[in-house]
């Protein structure tokens, strides 16, 4: 079994056509792979603060939830980075999606019991799916050259929309059928979740042969062998430890003001007597600004450079944080260009930071490094997400919209920074 693995990897690195194949098919797997991701996602990101809020009656401890899994995310990242370093995107990412499922299954059996405790250590589960579908954008990137790279990254989030989008606009039904088999409705949304992350990694189990990074690999490695002196050097441009500083930094950024912003705009909303559709509506809009746009947006870090979109990023998100903490809590139309806007400008962030990473590592330590960024951006967006209840039962939305897009002009002079490093 292993010489037909081996003499298939070599069929791989013999032919550059079917590299060419390959790459369109990982794109194509990945990107389905994201759609039930996306909607798994989602879900429970649109109703994990209201259900805590319920579940503890105050609205001090709202932002936990999204703390919680975005801490799990941490764990996660890690854990799926070095499987994937060591074993491949398949089984890495497979395992991640698994996890999920299982932590949005924990999540209803907490709401059915009534229990903090389980729903507080299911949400930590939960969050590997959440890292899982943020880190399957890496793996169309392996077999990409330096000029596709932000583009394969914006092909999978593109993808991530239908389900992202569709997540959202569920909450209701899904609330009525929870009800309707006996689980209380703000469960319903963690059914979908557990059904579509499970589904994700049985997509990317089933279909994700040959391994991308493995071939990835492969090539690498005959190209060592045929030229050792030649890529000797390649290999000291190509690991670029400020380029992964500087893309690390410009995720983390855009990570903690989308976060904080986004987890209390659902409780902002509920205060102002909107129902969970309205919430849906705007949670919906939000993520399809997250991930609709990729696709131009990749093009255009590939055009215009890694900085230049990071500067976009900065000024994106100072609008949105300006415009939410002015729109009146009843206007549907402000909240939707501010989320719009926050999604946007997470997503310029996101992409021109991941295009960084990839251009400053090989395939001997992309997935490992791919995995410890995606630590540091999973532990800020936890850090978003726990303190914004908190910014808020102390002060109040506006207060904390305003301190978000303040903090995105960190932006400035990390790109200023980065001049030498861009692409």
């Amino acid at each position: 079994m292993s010489s037909k693995t081996d003499q298939m990897n070599q069929s791989y690195v013999d032919s550059q056509e079917k590299q060419k194949m390959l790459y369109k098919r990982t794109l194509i797997i990945i990107s389905i792979s994201q759609i039930f991701g996306g909607a798994g996602l989602a879900a429970g990101v649109t109703v994990g603060a209201l259900l805590a809020q319920q579940m503890l009656g105050t609205d001090a401890f709202a932002g936990v939830p999204s703390g919680l899994f975005t801490l799990g995310s941490a764990g996660a990242a890690l854990i799926v980075g070095r499987l994937s370093q060591r074993y491949g995107r398949r089984t890495g990412l497979t395992a991640g999606f698994m996890i999920g499922g299982l932590g949005a299954i924990g999540v209803i059996m907490a709401a059915i019991i009534n229990s903090v405790f389980l729903l507080f250590a299911s949400l930590l589960i939960y969050g590997a799916g959440t890292a899982t579908n943020l880190q399957a954008r890496y793996a169309g990137t392996d077999l990409a050259n330096n000029k596709q790279r932000a583009t394969a990254i914006s092909i999978t989030m593109v993808f991530t929309t239908f389900g992202a989008v569709a997540g959202p606009n569920l909450v209701n039904v899904m609330g009525d059928f929870a009800l309707s088999i006996g689980v209380p409705s703000l469960a319903g949304p963690f059914i979908l979740s557990a059904a579509a992350f499970i589904l994700a990694g049985l997509v990317l189990f089933v279909l994700l042969r040959p391994d991308p990074l493995v071939i990835a690999r492969a090539i690498e490695a005959s190209k060592q062998e045929s030229n050792r002196l030649g890529y000797s050097a390649d290999t000291e441009q190509m690991v670029n430890k400020r380029g992964i500083i500087v893309g690390a930094a410009i995720m983390v950024l855009t990570q903690i003001v989308m976060v904080a912003i986004m987890t209390m705009t659902p409780v902002h909303m509920r205060h102002h007597g909107h129902d969970l559709g309205e919430i849906g509506l705007v949670i919906g809009f939000h993520i399809a600004a997250m991930y609709l746009p990729s696709l131009v947006t990749g093009v255009l870090v590939d055009k215009f450079g890694r900085t230049a979109m990071a500067i976009a990023s900065g000024a994106t998100l100072l609008l949105a944080g300006l415009i939410s903490a002015i729109a009146p809590g009843d206007s549907m139309i402000l909240l939707v260009i501010a989320l719009s806007l926050l999604g946007l400008g997470w997503n310029f962030g996101l992409i021109s930071g991941t295009a960084l990473i990839v251009d400053s590592t090989d395939t001997s330590n992309r997935a490992k490094t791919q995995g410890t960024v995606d630590v540091l951006i999973a532990l800020s967006g936890a850090s978003g997400g726990a303190l914004s209840g908190m910014i808020v039962a102390g002060s109040s939305y506006t207060a904390l919209s305003f301190i978000g897009g303040l903090l995105s002009l960190l932006l400035i002079p990390v790109v200023i920074w980065s001049r030498g490093s861009d692409k």
